[in-house]
């Protein structure tokens, strides 16, 4: 789901960037209130958490990699925000670092993985679990419709980004500047992996760190609700 450098025009990019520099604002201030000392560390192994599942990717034919995230399981435990600061972080170090998605790009990817697959990921969490005891297994469930969910979404997201490249970039003749793959074809290949393999990683994978938590420390699940273990 990494978007590179070259398959976005400037105008796209520049739109990233700009919509998420508030966010990440209003992540860095809700974070600095609201996170505990305790929690400190659980962001830190978050953020390596996310960065190491994205590592393992495969290749799209858009020019593209799909791999799973982890941001709706590090959503679950420590709140949206915490979590798009996370995977922000993953993200950065990647593109500077191992050349894994653009630095161009970097807005829109963070807007995706750190923006999209989250939050969604974290309020469609919420409603299917809502006021669970945190052992339920209904949070268990819920853990991992919300990542495969919340995966997919952004995989779309970035589907529509691809496609609408060569409608708004192109030359005269109608040669297409940067990505050269219209809707019809970014969205069925982003998607297809997606829904096929990589969100059924990301469901699996939060559902069993979910299902382990709750044995160990189910305090973890559901602690910014009130509710009992």
């Amino acid at each position: 789901m990494h978007i590179p450098d070259g398959y976005l025009g400037p105008v796209t990019s520049g739109i990233f960037y700009a919509a998420m520099v508030p966010i990440w604002a209003i992540a860095s201030k809700t974070v600095n209130k609201t996170l505990k000392a305790k929690q400190v560390p659980l962001l830190a192994i978050g953020a390596a958490f996310s960065f190491v599942i994205m590592m393992f990717n495969v290749p799209i034919p858009v020019g593209t990699t799909g791999h799973a995230v982890g941001g709706a399981l590090v959503a679950i435990l420590l709140g949206p925000w915490a979590a798009c600061i996370a995977v922000t972080v993953a993200l950065v170090v990647q593109a500077l670092l191992f050349g894994d998605g653009g630095i161009t790009a970097i807005g829109a990817n963070c807007f995706n993985m750190a923006f999209v697959a989250v939050f969604t990921g974290y309020y469609l969490y919420k409603l299917i679990s809502r006021k669970a005891p945190a052992a339920s297994n209904r949070r268990m469930i819920a853990a991992g419709i919300a990542a495969y969910v919340g995966l997919n979404i952004a995989a779309l997201a970035a589907g529509i980004e691809f496609g609408l490249q060569p409608l708004m970039h192109h030359t005269a003749d109608g040669q297409a500047l940067y990505c050269p793959y219209g809707l019809n074809v970014a969205v069925p290949a982003m998607l297809g992996e997606h829904l096929l393999v990589f969100g059924w990683v990301e469901a699996v994978v939060t559902a069993l760190v979910v299902k382990y938590l709750q044995k160990q420390d189910a305090s973890l699940l559901g602690a910014d609700e009130g509710v009992k273990a």
